[in-house]
């Protein structure tokens, strides 16, 4: 693989406007009206949100991630997809750059709601 070329510079105050957190998704489920979606219920400590993940195709088993901690935006508008509601997004790796994706993980488990940055 050859790594894409870096993005455009941004300051320091724009990335400080992203809120990515550590979540353990405790529920995947299949969106109904979508080949693509999954439903995530991700535990963030002190709430639950429902995060759509285009991860139906791009792995043989979508419900392996069951239980597991990954990282999360979690400050972008909700945002309506195949009749469901999307409240953040899942931070993965390798998609991008056409490669089976993977969770972005926490080294060691550490507590759900945990800010990265």
């Amino acid at each position: 693989m050859k790594p894409a070329p870096i993005k455009d510079l941004i300051t320091f105050d724009d990335f400080e406007k992203l809120d990515i957190r550590v979540g353990t998704i405790t529920a995947v489920s299949e969106v109904e009206k979508s080949r693509k979606l999954m439903k995530l219920t991700v535990d963030f400590g002190d709430h639950v949100r429902s995060i759509l993940a285009g991860i139906r195709q791009e792995r043989e088993n979508p419900y392996e991630i069951e239980g597991k901690q990954a990282l999360f935006v979690v400050n972008l508008p909700e945002q309506k997809m195949a009749g469901e509601v999307s409240q953040g997004m899942l931070f993965d790796i390798g998609y991008a750059d056409k490669l089976t994706p993977c969770l972005a993980v926490p080294e060691t488990a550490i507590p759900n709601g945990s800010r990265a940055g």
